[in-house]
């Protein structure tokens, strides 16, 4: 079992449903660059790993040179890996990767309210349904109107979780574009856009609190 969050990227070598999710993740975050108006799209990324949902994407995207974003990472061995990715394509000046807490408001300031908020592998390491609707409430500080919003939720034990993500998604504002399982049906991705008014602050400080650890979570 994965010891660590940079260990346990190395899953998506052997897990189908992550490479899986991996696909749509960036099918969603092409098509939400595709719709998004001309000029700066900004983009944000929370608990970003290395990046490669995002980079990958922009790798083969015409827009690529239009996006602006930022990619929060607490593990530095993913963000030392992502910033190598950056320069690789040559993006070092439009996408900064933060070593920092991703649950911190101010590591957000200056990049939001953004056009694409970007959320995968998040909920599935929330302690409970309250921390999510938390979560879900300060989404409108990072979120312009308007804005994409691309997201995960894992099943278990037969629990489809995901069900759960839409349903308070949808009364915390957002509108479903669209919703896929992996293949191997234990795995959802959600393509969401928030239809309320941005806000300046988030309702508290800490945006939510990461509780999951590396060796359980998939």
């Amino acid at each position: 079992m994965p010891k660590d969050w940079f260990e346990w990227h190395d899953l998506y070598k052997s897990e189908p449903k992550l490479q899986q999710r991996l696909q749509i993740v960036r099918e969603y975050i092409s098509r939400s660059l595709d719709a998004s108006g001309p000029g700066q799209i900004r983009v944000v990324s929370v608990c970003a790993g290395d990046g490669r949902d995002l980079l990958g994407t922009l790798a083969n995207h015409p827009r690529a040179k239009d996006v602006y974003a930022r990619l929060v990472e607490l593990n530095p061995q993913l963000v030392e890996r992502g910033r190598a990715s950056i320069e690789s394509l040559g993006l070092a000046n439009q996408i900064e990767f933060i070593n920092g807490d991703a649950t911190v408001f101010s590591n957000y300031v200056g990049a939001v309210p953004a056009d694409i908020v970007i959320v995968c592998g998040v909920f599935g390491n929330i302690a409970n349904e309250a921390e999510l609707n938390r979560l879900l409430g300060n989404l409108s500080f990072l979120s312009k109107q308007g804005a994409f919003v691309i997201w995960t939720r894992g099943h278990s034990h037969d629990i489809p979780y995901s069900e759960t993500v839409r349903k308070l998604l949808y009364e915390a504002g957002f509108e479903e574009v669209d919703f896929k399982l992996t293949q191997t049906g234990d795995m959802g991705v959600g393509l969401h856009r928030y239809l309320g008014e941005s806000s300046v602050f988030p309702k508290e400080e800490q945006l939510f609190v990461f509780s999951g650890v590396p060796n359980t979570a998939r």
